[in-house]
């Protein structure tokens, strides 16, 4: 078996042909980078040659065209070689990532009819009853070779199925095909966003979320992927550092992780060869007039993308500067848009409607859904062809001069928070199901512990604890979808038509003071608790916080831990990592690090 992937006819996407992503990936140098991932660079003949081992290794157990691997592989070398592996078989991969909770991954794998599972290691417990698992070092095993014969594949071809949050309480899942996988490289070339011939790309986003195929299908271009991991993603320093030493190019990121990130990505102003394409959530103007200030400086160049994973990613591209404020800017070649009022109707240019997208890089559907793809993916009447299909967006926008869209929000229950899609329904659907509530309604305040974040309000019919909620719901749903605050009510207030009037209910209390945090605590604290107790009231909102109290039992998060690193970094000059919150969430046991860092910072052999 040779070592180079198989050659394939170009798919079609509209009526322009579009190589296929794999017939572009074999003619990338073989003694190039290709991967680098936990220290250690795989060369594209490297790569090549592994996942010519695991698609053979595929075919072998009947997967071809149409067939669902789901790759449970957390970010790195292996990962990618899966996933190239699974489209040289023909087949289409599944993410589900290994982090999500057991119920969760089994969902996925069920739901979506997956024919293998893909793992790490062996003894991996099953994710679904009756479907066989596989390792992948089991797949990319040096010999014996067996015999591979490509098969044909066309645009329409399944290529991956990514699952989004549900209005209906269940997660659906997302198919694409191979074209409009392969016209999204096209279109980010076309659009002068992927231009550095040979760039080093930071794979940053989950694999589970669509931005994850914008950055591996630059790989297939000749592009070197640099693996992300899940330490260095969650602390600024370290992944300044990293943006540094690995001379990255391209780096897909959310604004609310690009805001502490510039701080340190350029501390002296000088240029860097660096392009941020931000999305996920909108931009806030502050932070719009910041990139914008650095784009004009030529320190780095950002470009604002949007897209519903139902198109293919990205959507619409907007490069960041000062010339206005937030956009989300025009469409990519390969799509349409049309904003359209409540009768279908296109609005002028000033006026804001729903956004529509067309043209060929929209989605199959949604797999196993026929009624939902029915109602999302409608009949585009002023089509290009005869049969064409728009898909509504549910995004409310803004037509502004040139074809640019302003973002104004959704016109239904879905949300972002910190880059992730959610749809509310879906996380009531969870709290409802807690044994002892009768009724429940989630809702996205700015306000919870001084920061936006998910609120579950309920209707208790039996003995419910606060506690028990968030164990419940932490074993069913991604981290990211667990509430911050929950409101037990006696009632919901109800609008005149007897629904639940999600404007009247209240506000979280603020987070709980906690016993320790009493004058006579407060008046023990040395002097690093009494700085990282004042941090913590400033990042959590809290109006007091004692030696004993733990950052997340207060509402702490993620992102709130990304901001708690980079106040101290600004008040005292030290580089606390992000997971030394982690390991330490009592004030008392960071505040000793924190003492830790300072010495070690001032010792002479430092």
């Amino acid at each position: 078996m040779t070592a180079v992937l198989p050659e394939r006819p170009g798919t079609r996407t509209g009526t322009a042909a579009v190589p296929d992503l794999l017939e572009r990936l074999a003619l990338a140098p073989a003694d190039r980078t290709a991967v680098v991932a936990d220290g250690r660079a795989r060369s594209f003949g490297e790569l090549r040659a592994e996942a010519m081992r695991i698609a053979g290794r595929l075919a072998a157990r009947g997967v071809g065209p149409e067939s669902v691997v789901a790759l449970c592989l957390p970010r790195g070398a292996e990962l990618v070689a899966a996933l190239v592996g699974t489209l040289t078989a023909g087949a289409a991969y599944l993410p589900v990532d290994p982090k999500l909770p057991a119920e969760r991954r089994r969902y996925l794998v069920e739901d979506a009819g997956a024919d293998l599972v893909v793992t790490a290691a062996e003894g991996t417990a099953p994710l679904a009853d009756g479907v066989p698992h596989v390792t992948v070092a089991a797949l990319a095993a040096p010999g014996p070779e067996l015999p591979y014969v490509p098969v044909a594949v066309h645009g329409d071809t399944l290529a991956y199925v990514i699952y989004t949050s549900g209005s209906t309480g269940r997660p659906k899942g997302v198919e694409i095909g191979r074209a409009a996988a392969s016209a999204l490289l096209c279109e980010l070339e076309g659009a002068g966003i992927a231009v550095t011939e040979g760039g080093r790309v930071g794979w940053n986003a989950s694999p589970s979320f669509d931005a994850s195929v914008q950055q591996w299908v630059r790989l297939c271009r000749g592009d070197t992927l640099v693996m992300i991991d899940d330490e260095t993603r969650a602390d600024p320093a370290l992944l300044a550092r990293l943006v540094d030493e690995q001379a990255l190019t391209d780096l897909d990121i959310t604004p609310a992780h690009a805001d502490p990130l510039l701080d340190l990505l350029t501390p002296d102003g000088g240029p860097r060869p660096l392009t941020l394409l931000i999305g996920g959530e909108a931009v806030s103007p502050a932070l719009w007039r910041r990139l914008a200030r650095l784009g004009e400086r030529g320190v780095l160049r950002t470009v604002n993308l949007y897209g519903p994973t139902e198109c293919t990613v990205d959507a619409t591209a907007g490069w960041v500067d000062g010339t206005d404020g937030p956009h989300i800017g025009s469409a990519l070649p390969g799509l349409r848009t049309r904003v359209l009022d409540e009768e279908l109707n296109p609005v002028a240019e000033g006026g804001s409607g729903e956004l529509y997208l067309a043209g060929p890089r929209v989605g199959r559907g949604y797999r196993g859904r026929p009624a939902l793809t029915a109602e999302r993916f409608v009949a585009d009447a002023a089509g290009e062809a005869h049969g064409g299909r728009m898909y509504r967006t549910g995004d409310l926008v803004r037509l502004l001069p040139g074809g640019r869209l302003a973002y104004l929000g959704r016109a239904d229950g879905q949300v972002k928070l910190r880059g992730h899609r959610l749809e509310l329904p879906e996380v009531e659907a969870a709290v409802a199901a807690v044994p002892g509530v009768a009724e429940a309604a989630v809702v996205l305040r700015d306000d919870v512990h001084g920061a936006p974040g998910l609120v579950a309000y309920y209707r208790a019919a039996g003995p419910v604890t606060e506690a028990g909620l968030r164990e419940r719901l932490t074993a069913v749903l991604p981290a990211y979808m667990v509430p911050a605050a929950f409101v037990a009510l006696e009632r919901f207030p109800v609008t005149v038509n007897g629904k639940v009037d999600r404007a009247a209910l209240p506000a979280p209390a603020p987070a709980p003071v906690p016993a320790s945090a009493g004058d006579s605590a407060a008046a023990e604290l040395t002097a690093s608790q009494t700085l990282i107790a004042g941090v913590w009231a400033a990042v959590l909102g809290a109006p007091q916080v004692g030696p004993d109290d733990n950052f997340f039992k207060l509402g702490g998060h993620s992102l709130l831990a990304i901001k708690l690193v980079s106040r101290v970094r600004a008040e005292l000059g030290v580089s606390l990592p992000v997971k030394a919150v982690y390991a330490n969430p009592r004030l008392r046991d960071l505040a000793a690090h924190l003492d830790t860092l300072v010495a070690a910072a001032a010792s002479p052999n430092s």
